[in-house]
């Protein structure tokens, strides 16, 4: 049958049936209303076969974790065994051991062809049974030509799965399709959870119940393959006594080599043997039966044993063997992770050390207000090329530096030490911008340093007593003009611009300005303003109007640092260095500023908490900042903190901008501080309640570190000292 003439919805329709004995040609009353009154219908009809009919039709979506079942419908459902929510409870795992793999690889393979494309899904149904689905698959593209999902519609009959070979049976092709997702489970899933997914895949198909543990003392379960002993060694003193036990044995194993507990033969409590057991009966529950045994193997890293692996066997059978194999090849696998871990982790906190050590002590700067930052790239190794200096040149100038080194690893850092160092020398002995870093070109081209830099370089110098009025100094390598806020104006610091360090070639020139009581001068590097979301301009917009309103507001340098951090919230992606100077308006006798500010560096132990409470106290005498005691019960506080939960040495420092005492506590450890409920069984969780009392308090990230500020109120609530 073929329509042949459809002038309009008003006209008739002519239609040509063909036969045998010719074609004979009628008219359809109706015209093109009709037509599409009878498309509407097929489509209807259509439609209903797909969801009710007999041939099995399923969407996979395509998702950032994969392929995953989005719909099915109820031949479908009837083919597999399984509904929509109990497909999608096993996490799409509906597909035949041994050829997820397979089918995975062939929608990867025709995925950007746009074309339909024929496959077979073996399917394991809940009863046991394996069939296989013959389909037409084809891909499915959004509004932005991006593929979105696949329609898998039934084209035969169903069939029974076929085994890969004569010889791998039913539980072969389980072990191969296990070892296969241990594989792409430490590719894909996070480093913290990944042993917690591999337990729940071996709990799924081979294993009542399988558990990770390190032994740090006791036998402690790890999800993570960072967890545990961050070195991988035993505690001293256990050796001897673990000697008697197997597990003991196992943990001071090099070797793999397999070890079976009987639930019912630990003798020794408290064993490493006898902790494993009460694991398995905490998380099994009545179901570990009696004479049952626990599987235990090494998880072995170069040389050393990380931790063990232990799972409970159902019992003996025929396929026995063939499951330890696999559970000896997937620990082998975590064993190698985990020593890949901890070796990255190693090679981190070496990189990480080394950045500490070359990031400045910013000099105490008396008549200037100041506050720094520095925050390592957040997707990278907190390791890089950004680096600030504010340094006394002499009795009357202050310098500061803000560079970028490009890249974000060892060389970096070790390239921004030299450049650094460089630039420090030269300062102190020649004190103009241009004239420094005209002569910095000429060092640097014989230093061969392999990367290119930029930086900015400014000197400040008082120039009239009386009216508090500096000279600003400055030169530009590359780098993004500083601002300079005054008068409630934002204007960019872009004079002297030049090369790249080491591409000068030229004399390099200086710019000067006058900055006033009352204005902010801020230098940083690109971090702090580019994202992938938006432009460097755009950031640099964003970041002037935040400056306008803060300084209009602000009080001190760290109020505005700490409300362009407020506003700039997000993990940065590239490093971060600012400096932020602030001239105060002159107070008191003359020639005397606020702020007043005092730093100190403290070692990691307890007697440094009596010696910053001494010095509290001391300094709020000296500078007749009122309600010292309310001072020293803050600083006591954070400093403790710092001590118990800190890494390295601690830095305290005390500023006086005039409006009430800031305190700020530095150490290494990145986790932000956290109140604690106050609970009769836990010991502490009174302090930051205090603290929170007498001080409007808050955190940043500094360096690899963190940096814990409290400013004191004016007003101490009535009883509390």
């Amino acid at each position: 049958m073929q329509v042949t003439n459809i002038p309009s919805p008003a006209e008739d329709v002519e239609v040509s049936f063909g036969s045998p004995s010719g074609t004979r040609t009628r008219q359809v009353a109706g015209g093109r209303d009709v037509a599409e009154r009878r498309l509407t219908a097929a489509r209807a009809v259509a439609a209903e076969t797909v969801l009710n009919g007999d041939h099995a039709v399923v969407v996979i979506g395509v998702t950032s974790n994969g392929p995953e079942l989005t719909w099915m419908n109820p031949a479908f459902e009837r083919a597999s065994g399984y509904s929509l929510a109990e497909a999608k409870a096993r996490d799409g795992d509906i597909l035949s051991p041994g050829y997820r793999s397979v089918v995975l690889a062939r929608l990867a393979e025709h995925a950007m062809d746009r074309e339909p494309f024929p496959m077979t899904l073996p399917t394991l149904r809940p009863d046991g049974e394996e069939v296989a689905v013959p389909v037409m698959i084809t891909p499915h593209f959004d509004g932005r030509d991006s593929l979105d999902f696949f329609v898998a519609v039934q084209f035969g009959a169903l069939e029974p799965v076929a085994t890969p070979s004569p010889d791998l049976g039913y539980h072969s092709r389980h072990a191969l399709e296990t070892v296969a997702r241990v594989s792409d489970i430490l590719s894909q899933v996070g480093d913290d959870q990944v042993l917690d997914a591999i337990g729940r895949l071996l709990t799924r198909h081979l294993y009542p119940w399988c558990g990770f543990f390190a032994d740090d003392g006791v036998l402690t379960p790890i999800s993570g393959l960072a967890g545990g002993v961050a070195a991988g060694q035993r505690p001293p003193g256990r050796a001897v006594a673990d000697q008697d036990d197997p597990v003991g044995r196992l943990l001071g194993a090099t070797l793999m080599r397999r070890v079976r507990i009987g639930v019912d033969s630990v003798e020794s409590a408290g064993s490493p043997s006898a902790q494993l057991v009460e694991h398995a009966r905490a998380a099994l529950g009545g179901t570990l039966a009696p004479g049952g045994e626990l599987l235990v193997l090494p998880l072995l890293g170069r040389g050393r044993t990380l931790g063990v692996m232990a799972v409970v066997q159902r019992g003996v059978g025929d396929d026995q063997e063939e499951s330890e194999t696999v559970l000896e090849l997937v620990a082998r696998r975590v064993g190698l992770a985990m020593d890949h871990s901890r070796l990255y982790e190693a090679e981190h906190r070496v990189a990480e050390a080394l950045q500490r050590a070359m990031l400045p002590e910013q000099d105490q700067v008396d008549g200037l207000d100041v506050w720094t930052y520095y925050a390592p790239n957040a997707e990278h190794a907190q390791v890089g090329g950004d680096w600030f200096d504010v340094v006394h040149l002499d009795e009357r100038t202050v310098a500061t530096v803000v560079g970028d080194v490009v890249g974000h690893d060892v060389e970096a850092a070790a390239s921004m030490g030299q450049l650094r160092s460089v630039v420090r020398a030269f300062a102190t002995e020649l004190i103009d911008p241009g004239t420094v870093l005209t002569k910095v070109d000429g060092i640097l081209e014989g230093m061969r340093i392999p990367r290119p830099a930029s930086l900015v370089y400014a000197t400040l110098t008082p120039a009239d007593e009386e009216t508090g009025t500096w000279v600003l100094d400055y030169t530009r390598a590359g780098h993004l003009p500083g601002l300079l806020i005054s008068g409630g104006e934002v204007r960019d610091l872009d004079g002297a611009p030049g090369r790249l360090m080491g591409f000068g070639g030229a004399e390099r020139e200086t710019a000067t300005v006058r900055v006033r009581p009352g204005d902010v001068v801020m230098f940083y590097t690109d971090g702090l303003v580019e994202r992938r979301s938006r432009t460097i301009q755009d950031g640099v917009q964003l970041v002037r109007g935040i400056l306008q309103e803060a300084a209009a507001a602000a009080t001190g340098a760290a109020d505005v640092g700490e409300a362009l951090l407020r506003r700039l919230s997000e993990p940065p992606e590239d490093d971060i260095a600012v400096v932020i100077i602030r001239l105060p308006e002159p107070t008191g006798p003359a020639g005397a500023r606020s702020p007043r500010q005092a730093r100190w560096r403290l070692s990691s132990d307890t007697d440094s908490v009596r010696m910053a409470r001494r010095l509290t106290v001391s300094t709020c005498e000296l500078w007749g900042v009122a309600n010292a005691g309310a001072a020293e019960l803050v600083v006591a506080e954070l400093v403790s903190n710092a001590v118990l939960h800190g890494w390295g040495s601690v830095v305290l420092s005390l500023k006086d901008p005039g409006d009430g005492l800031r305190i700020e506590v530095e150490d290494g450890n990145p986790v932000p501080p956290t109140s604690l409920e106050v609970h009769p069984a836990r010991v502490g969780g009174y302090g930051m309640r205090i603290v929170t009392r007498l001080a409007d308090w808050g955190w940043r990230p500094s360096g690899a570190g963190k940096v814990v500020w409290a400013r004191m109120r004016q007003e101490i609530p009535e009883g509390l000292l």
